[in-house]
């Protein structure tokens, strides 16, 4: 049974009001609400774990180092990697990305090679890959949309070349909530030997992933968005690849030995860990985990998608109401005439009802389709029938005041 008040309930900031109105929280793109027992699991190692891990012969280290690497685990366990070696601690998907595009851009990147990557992209996934076009003179093929803002699969075989090198592609937009096949593309491109980076910021708290059986390079996601804390995140990467990519930093914790004349790295996944790692946060990461896995991946998404089909079909009775794109499940971003995106925001947010506004950190999306940005609604599986009725009566209300 999904017992949705007893999920509410988990969630301390949930019983907040806003402006004297229940709060009314659709911003879980952005970010997702905490349950109780990772807030807890936050206070608990500061409490009574809390020392630098890997360095110390003491019990307070020994303890804290246990958790991490249990933590480590979790998260192989979750997404199923074949082994720890895979999982490496990063501060989220921004930082994996980074890694990714200047670790594997100085061992295998060259001029005039090309990295392919779309139309929908977060910044996030394509700025990274800018700035090594800017470094090492490579070049970015961007995967068209079809008329429908999917990906253009046709053309997407067109792009490749010899000097194809990597592709990296979203799995979920986080604009439209559209979720792309990426394992078809995954096959396309290991059919001309080329690795694939999975954006997986979207999907990681919508729906089971298994990166064996994606067949993902690499595969990366922030622990914010699945109910963790900020300021970690994960990168999946193939150990073979991984063990071939130049360290992304250097410091403590990645090395072996360190004289004057040389330096030896450590072994993975440490390689790519260097300084003291955020710990804590990879504790309470493993606790969320834990918490979406009681709640069930299966029974969230299934919630998820009822809710979003609910939405559309009330969002599609508003005069003037355009949606862009045919969400999937965990997000839906409109129009509504000629209200300006920030204008709507600002009067719902004065109904106690948080969503996000603007070009959503996807401004080469919002450019293809020629408007300034967009309202989004993001749900988790928190949210309720009651809350998409008072989102659709908010904005029902706030259109009449520009009528």
């Amino acid at each position: 049974m999904y017992d949705l008040q007893e999920i509410r309930n988990e969630f301390p900031i949930l019983q907040r009001q806003i402006y004297g109105k229940p709060l009314v929280y659709l911003d879980n793109a952005a970010t997702t609400q905490k349950p109780r027992c990772v807030i807890e699991a936050i206070t608990e190692a500061y409490t009574n774990v809390n020392a630098n891990v890997h360095r110390g012969v003491h019990f307070l280290s020994q303890r804290a180092t246990e958790q991490y690497e249990d933590a480590r685990e979790r998260v192989r366990r979750f997404i199923n990697a074949k082994s720890r070696q895979e999982v490496i601690f990063t501060r989220g998907t921004t930082e994996s990305i980074n890694l990714v595009a200047s670790s594997f851009g100085d061992t295998f990147l060259g001029e005039g090679d090309e990295v392919i990557i779309s139309t929908m992209e977060h910044h996030s996934n394509i700025v990274p890959w800018q700035l090594q076009a800017q470094r090492k003179g490579i070049k970015l093929r961007v995967i068209p949309l079809r008329e429908d803002a999917s990906l253009d699969k046709e053309a997407y075989t067109t792009l490749f070349s010899e000097k194809t090198r990597l592709v990296s592609i979203t799995h979920t937009s986080n604009v439209m909530g559209m979720t792309n096949p990426v394992k078809e593309f995954i096959d396309i491109a290991h059919s001309h030997n080329v690795p694939v980076l999975i954006d997986g910021a979207q999907s990681i708290p919508h729906k089971k992933i298994d990166v064996q059986e994606l067949d993902a390079d690499f595969f990366v996601f922030s622990g914010h968005k699945i109910y963790g804390p900020t300021g970690i995140g994960v990168l999946y990467g193939k150990e073979e690849l991984l063990n071939s990519m130049n360290p992304y930093q250097g410091g403590g914790e990645m090395i072996q030995t360190v004289r004057f004349e040389k330096t030896t790295f450590n072994e993975l996944p440490y390689k790519f860990e260097a300084g003291t790692p955020d710990y804590v946060g990879a504790i309470a990461l493993a606790q969320a985990i834990d918490f979406v896995e009681s709640v069930g991946i299966e029974q969230i998404a299934a919630h998820e998608q009822q809710l979003t089909i609910y939405t559309l079909d009330k969002l599609r009775e508003i005069p003037g109401m355009r949606i862009f794109g045919k969400p999937d499940g965990s997000a839906i971003s409109f129009l509504v005439g000629d209200i300006h995106p920030a204008d709507l925001g600002t009067l719902l947010d004065r109904l106690g009802i948080a969503i996000r506004t603007g070009h959503h950190c996807a401004q080469p999306l919002i450019d293809h389709f020629g408007i300034p940005g967009t309202v989004r609604a993001s749900f988790a599986m928190y949210n309720t029938y009651e809350e998409a009725d008072t989102l659709v009566a908010g904005i029902t209300r706030v259109a009449k005041m520009f009528e």
